[in-house]
């Protein structure tokens, strides 16, 4: 009876709804276009919870972006990569909004950050205006939509957050001319065995299966008779449409009853930066890897410190245990309540041992328990793993073979690449061998796949190089010598460039990644915007700047991670 009654009180008090905003008119569209969505709050994405929406812009840049609430800025920023561009604006009501993937800012910002960028000569700047300097009234025009940082097409990114701690909120919340009367889809249910003797179907591996169904009502085939013995969780594939969009998106909430108790519920109003790569556990993220394919859990692994979980029982893992059929509903719903349900049943039943059933052989993992540091030793390396970068007890498996003559180490295989890590885990590596006066230049690299290698931000110590990785897969011990490759683009060294608007040069390293680019015109530092993802540099020609109608000379120092520089020079008429 106490238990019922402390579960009846847990589930009214992670019930209640005191997230949620008082006022859902505080803002108004930040786009003066017909508003269109293709992503929208907490979307999976790889490592983070998207934060905030995606709002098309007609598949071009320069539409008109507003305040969506009268503020202050009070923060800008602008970067090669992440939001590039971007905007915050405070507001009264204890909400901020961010604006990213900008192309350019209004007249008086963009000289105030140019300005700053030229005193302080780079183009990454993050600047913290004067609350009084830039005031907006809702709907004013504050700056122009663009493709800048890690933008894949022309959008808007816009979020709204919590001013006191900076979380974003789901901006669907509030009532901004959203439409939305599509219901969620479900296409697969997958059964995870969560025990060492479970048995699913009689076997000892999760099971994914189809679902049939459309309009809010899915279901299994017939064919599909489920039995299950032990303790198992559920995930399943779904997602959810807008009006007007044809983009699949998130759904917003998630919720697991068995014979009518809820078991497991997820609601995404809102989160923090520090909790967003829970994501990692959230979704199954061994089949993320392999088909590139999001699988949601409607379950809990033991180290997943996600708060949009509440009505949680025993972290949504059931143990099926008596002889009898269990009914099982599985709710997905959008912000806007529409509402889809998966129902099926499971047959408890007695556990079949299955020659599929196989156990890990002592002698080549070991145990990893999540919730301490584990320290793994081999000849040559060391793997130091902190407490709290594991989601669940780790089997660890270790390998190692011979490299190529190009390496300075053998290949270490530190578990794979299909079990993910919340915290970096540190590696350190010791050389075979160090070719004279190249120490400088050497560094751990991991090998994504048979081509693509990834350079880790490497330091010596005690004669092995050390690096921290956010991913487990193969490490070897690499050099890097070769400078940036410098080319410029439409021109060349004596050309002359009147009549064009800007000049752009691409940048390239092949191994350890550009460090820092330092552009001077006529002996002068000349503001280049970086374009990452493209690999380019822009200068975009300003008469206020450099005398217009006459001859320039240009000088580009490009330096990698490794400290190999290479430099450009050239002339040009503008």
């Amino acid at each position: 009876m106490v238990l019922i009654l402390t579960f009846l009180i847990s589930l009214l008090l992670t019930n209640a709804s005191g997230d949620e905003p008082k006022d859902r008119s505080l803002f108004i569209s930040p786009v003066k276009i017909p508003l269109s969505l293709s992503a929208n709050f907490g979307e999976l994405r790889a490592d983070h919870f998207h934060s905030g929406i995606d709002v098309r812009t007609q598949g071009v840049i320069g539409k008109e972006v507003i305040a969506a609430a009268s503020g202050y800025v009070y923060r800008i920023s602008v970067s090669p990569g992440g939001f590039g561009k971007a905007i915050y604006l405070r507001h009264t009501s204890g909400y901020s909004t961010v604006y990213g993937h900008l192309d350019r800012f209004t007249p008086e910002i963009e000289k105030y950050v140019i300005a700053r960028q030229y005193e302080e000569k780079r183009y990454m700047v993050t600047l913290w205006p004067p609350k009084d300097k830039f005031r907006y009234e809702q709907g004013e025009i504050i700056a122009y939509s663009g493709n800048s940082g890690s933008s894949s097409g022309p959008h808007l990114h816009y979020e709204i957050r919590k001013s006191d701690d900076e979380d974003p909120v789901n901006p669907l919340l509030f009532e901004f001319g959203i439409e939305d009367k599509i219901k969620p889809v479900f296409e697969n249910l997958v059964i995870y065995p969560a025990g060492k003797k479970t048995m699913i179907n009689n076997r000892n591996k999760q099971l994914k299966l189809n679902v049939s169904g459309s309009a809010g009502n899915y279901f299994l085939s017939s064919n599909n008779q489920l039995s299950i013995n032990g303790p198992a969780g559920f995930g399943f594939k779904a997602y959810d449409l807008l009006n007007g969009s044809y983009n699949k998106c998130s759904v917003y909430s998630i919720e697991l009853k068995i014979d009518d108790i809820p078991v497991f519920n997820y609601k995404m109003d809102t989160f923090s930066f520090n909790e967003s790569r829970y994501v990692n556990s959230h979704i199954d993220y061994e089949t993320l890897q392999r088909e590139k394919t999001y699988i949601e859990r409607a379950y809990i692994l033991p180290n997943d410190k996600l708060n949009a979980y509440g009505n949680v029982l025993n972290n949504g893992i059931f143990n099926f245990t008596s002889e009898r059929k269990h009914n099982i509903e599985l709710i997905v719903s959008d912000i806007h309540n529409n509402r889809s349900v998966l129902t099926f049943n499971v047959n408890g039943g007695k556990a079949v041992v299955s020659e599929d059933q196989t156990k890990p052989d002592g002698s080549s993992v070991v145990m990893m328990p999540y919730n301490r540091n584990n320290k793994f030793v081999s000849k040559n390396l060391t793997v130091n793993i902190p407490s709290g970068a594991l989601y669940d007890t780790l089997y660890f498996e270790f390998k190692r073979s011979a490299g190529n003559p190009l390496m300075f180490s053998d290949i270490y295989q530190i578990h794979n690449k299909f079990t993910p890590l919340h915290k970096a885990c540190n590696i350190s590596i010791k050389p075979d061998r160090i070719p004279e006066g190249k120490q400088s230049k050497m560094l751990i690299i991991q090998l994504v796949d048979e081509i693509q290698r990834l350079p880790l931000n490497s330091t010596w110590n005690n004669g092995f190089l050390t690096a921290s990785t956010n991913s487990f897969g193969a490490f070897f011990v690499g050099i890097d010598t070769v400078p940036p490759l410098i080319s410029q683009i439409g021109f060349s060294s004596g050309a002359s460039l009147s009549g064009k608007s800007n000049l752009k040069i691409k940048i390239t390293d092949e191994l350890s990644g550009i460090n820092a680019y330092e552009p001077q015109i006529d002996g002068e530092w000349a503001l280049f915007e970086y374009d990452q993802k493209n690999n380019m540099l822009i200068y975009n020609f300003d008469p206020e700047r450099i005398r217009k109608g006459s001859k320039h000379n240009l000088i580009l120092k490009v330096s990698d991670n490794k400290e190999n520089i290479s430099i450009y020079k050239c002339e040009f008429t503008w």
